[in-house]
């Protein structure tokens, strides 16, 4: 038969693993609360340029009514998310982009940076590696927008931006592992569609 004494130890060392596998527990707990913490879901959101004025050649700049969009566009967007708010800025180098995006900049203190529309490829896995986890506005042109969502493993049927809808929001949620969820908002004046035959073709 144990003597008393050695129940004792036994039931100290079993005390004693059971404290070693809390701890191994615990620590994996907060190792993976920090991964995924680390790889959080990064939030892009998309947004063609507003309104255009019929002068100014290749590079126009907004027209009133874009202005009054670019009001509305920074009224969404100041409140995207309850708790930080947009992290960066990119804008293509025209005036029409320009101006669109750099309201929603000034408001939040932050730079309108410039990407390069023919190359967005490049521009896309940059804001993946360097936004990890953060919101993104992209500010592009209607032939760039639909492409960057497919790019970047968004929805890959995304409609064409007709000449004059100026009117859509896409938020892209890109998680660090699984599906890239989007999400379509409109905002300011509704896009009423022009009648075949009558629309205008100019530069995005």
């Amino acid at each position: 038969m144990r003597t008393d004494q050695q129940k004792l130890e036994r039931r100290r060392r079993r005390r004693r693993r059971r404290i070693q596998i809390i701890i191994v527990y615990t620590l994996i707990a907060v190792g993976l609360a920090w991964f995924f913490e680390s790889q959080a879901t990064t939030t892009i959101i998309f947004v063609r340029h507003a309104e255009k004025a019929q002068t100014g050649g290749d590079d126009p700049p907004l027209s009133e009514a874009g202005e009054r969009r670019v009001e509305e566009l920074t009224r969404q967007l100041l409140a995207i998310d309850v708790r930080a708010g947009i992290d960066a800025v990119y804008s293509t180098p025209y005036q029409r982009t320009q101006q669109t995006a750099q309201p929603i900049a000034d408001e939040l203190d932050l730079p309108v940076n410039t990407y390069d529309a023919s190359d967005t490829e490049e521009f896309l896995e940059e804001i993946l590696r360097e936004h990890k986890g953060q919101i993104v506005l992209v500010v592009g042109h209607s032939n760039t927008v639909p492409v960057m969502i497919a790019d970047v493993g968004g929805h890959q049927d995304v409609p064409e931006i007709a000449e004059n809808e100026y009117d859509n929001i896409y938020i892209l949620a890109i998680p660090w592992f699984g599906k890239t969820k989007t999400v379509r908002m409109r905002f300011g004046e509704p896009y009423v569609p022009a009648v075949a035959g009558n629309e205008s073709v100019s530069p995005p």
